[in-house]
């Protein structure tokens, strides 16, 4: 009976700390577009310097809000290999099965930048960080594509999530192939990042309030560069760039396995 008791409890404050959390995120991307980026942006400097402040900023903020999680008792998490990755003109391809995934990567990544739904442009709890980190929007593919080649040729850094969204639990992975074609034209340092949560929860299956029956745990494991060399060259593009797309799903698909 006690023991019922508690697990109820216990259930019970990890779903208020979950919508606590969620709406601390969603508040935090608030006063930072009124308060901290407006001054930022009288700081000297130019464009690039500018957007890697935004960066740091929204790394710094995304590593306060996993750690708000982590002491409120809604998740634990394990970070494996992180020597591998904040290195100038890396793609950092992951898979995608949570909703806070993009948080995470980017908590341990001091600058990087991503691919964002061109709807949350619109987002007054977004707009902010996504607007001063210059992060870059899907709506128009080949300028995505364009866009990030150029980022990556740069020096910068990038995290890109190839399916596209978040992954439906029990399905096969189905990447696209805009990923593959960023890596091949940027001759990027490409690095795998396999991420794993147990129990399942915040899938596009689920709503935020489903929450497990305990913490969840969150994996990041950081592989080893892969190497482009196979890939690069052939012709047509399309071929190299339909190749390159398998080998990633292969290499999740395997990695998911495990």
């Amino acid at each position: 009976m006690v023991q019922k008791i508690a697990a109820k409890l216990g259930y019970g404050w990890r779903l208020f700390a979950t919508g606590l959390s969620f709406f601390s995120f969603g508040a935090g991307g608030l006063l930072l577009w009124i308060l901290v980026f407006p001054v930022l942006s009288f700081l000297p400097g130019n464009p690039r310097q500018k957007v890697s402040r935004g960066q740091k900023i929204v790394s710094y903020s995304f590593y306060v809000f996993i750690g708000l999680m982590h002491r409120l008792g809604v998740m634990t998490y394990e970070v494996v290999g992180l020597d591998k990755l904040n290195r100038p003109g890396q793609l950092i391809i992951a898979n995608h099965p949570t909703l806070v995934d993009i948080v995470f990567l980017i908590s341990r990544i001091k600058q990087a930048g991503c691919i964002v739904k061109a709807g949350l442009w619109h987002n007054p709890f977004m707009r902010g960080p996504i607007v001063n980190a210059g992060y870059i929007s899907n709506g128009d593919p080949e300028q995505m594509i364009a866009e990030c080649v150029a980022w990556l040729r740069s020096g910068g850094s990038m995290v890109i999530f190839p399916e596209g969204t978040r992954s439906i639990p029990g399905k096969p992975y189905r990447f696209q192939r805009g990923t593959a074609a960023i890596a091949l034209q940027a001759n990027a340092v490409v690095t795998p990042v396999t991420l794993s949560c147990y129990p399942s929860t915040l899938t596009k299956a689920e709503q935020w309030y489903q929450i497990p029956d305990r913490r969840f745990h969150l994996t990041m494991h950081v592989g080893d560069d892969i190497a482009l060399d196979e890939f690069v060259g052939i012709s047509p593009k399309s071929v190299g760039t339909r190749r390159f797309t398998q080998y990633l799903q292969d290499y999740f698909t395997q990695q998911r396995a495990l």
